[in-house]
């Protein structure tokens, strides 16, 4: 069975002192991985001068955001230490923080990453396990003002593969996420302060990933905005035959059927494509409900 949240404001994204409102333009959140290891990107942003280059490239290209990585949680990859995490990810936002306007979110599951990221200049903090793998992360988020997205998955990165069947993927994901935001807001962390993804290819199957895209407008029904990121991913490649620099058009078609179908924040690495994809579709969407 779906479960359901207060659906007031649901396009309304509220955290540091801005307030985004979804409903007028959906978000583009640009992936910036400063790892070694990343499926898609590899070490192309490993230096600082790289990766403040490319995230200045992605703002001029229309990012609304940009995600920054220093842990790679493509299927099979292995944990790095904080100290590591953190030796990657915070020279980069310390120096991007005073260079563009855009907020920066800090991709991590780790507690003491997001509190030295935020420190440093983030404003967002994005974790895959739905603040679930660290206990201490829902205190640091709710010691802030920061905003959080909370994904679902099934077990790490090294073993989410392991097991993509479900008796009802859909009510499961949709338990987990709003069991997640029931624990937020319970932490202290306004439910505005919140976004949820329901985890493409963390955790689900091929099949899995096209349901979710098809079926997303039922986890509209939790009542915040909800993010995808089919970017790239393997389920695009296993469905066109494509390898992951060959994903660009699948990833255009998951784009806009995901936005056709309730999503209002897209993380993806080519912006400036998907900008015009999101761009265009919301222009459909928005002219099919006029009609309507």
């Amino acid at each position: 069975m779906m479960p359901e949240f207060a659906a007031a404001g649901a396009d309304i994204w509220s955290f540091c002192g801005r307030t985004v409102d979804l409903s007028r333009r959906p978000c583009i959140m640009g992936i910036l991985n400063v790892t070694p290891d990343s499926f898609s990107d590899g070490s192309r942003h490993s230096t600082l001068e790289k990766a403040l280059a490319a995230a200045e490239r992605m703002v001029a290209d229309g990012a609304d955001i940009i995600d920054i990585g220093g842990e790679s949680t493509r299927p099979d990859a292995l944990p790095v230490t904080a100290d590591e995490e953190l030796r990657r990810v915070i020279p980069v936002i310390e120096t991007l923080a005073g260079r563009i306007t855009v907020p920066i979110s800090i991709d991590t599951w780790k507690s003491t990453v997001a509190r030295d990221a935020l420190a440093a200049g983030a404003e967002i903090v994005n974790d895959i396990s739905g603040m679930r793998f660290d206990p201490d992360m829902v205190g640091a988020v709710a010691s802030t003002e920061a905003g959080v997205v909370l994904m679902h998955t099934r077990g790490n990165p090294a073993e989410m593969q392991r097991n993509t069947s479900y008796s009802d993927l859909v009510g499961e994901v949709a338990c987990y996420l709003r069991e997640c935001l029931e624990m937020a807001v319970a932490a202290g962390i306004a439910a505005e302060r919140v976004v949820l993804d329901p985890g493409i290819g963390f955790g689900k199957s091929t099949a899995g990933n096209l349901e979710i895209i098809r079926r997303l407008g039922e986890f509209t029904r939790l009542g915040r905005p909800l993010l995808v990121g089919p970017s790239r991913k393997s389920f695009i490649g296993n469905t066109l035959g494509r390898g992951v620099d060959e994903r660009l058009h699948g990833t255009a078609a998951a784009v806009a059927l995901s936005l056709a179908n309730g999503a209002r924040i897209f993380r993806v690495h080519d912006v400036r494509e998907m900008r015009d994809v999101v761009d265009m579709a919301a222009a459909i969407v928005a002219v099919a409900e006029g009609a309507a």
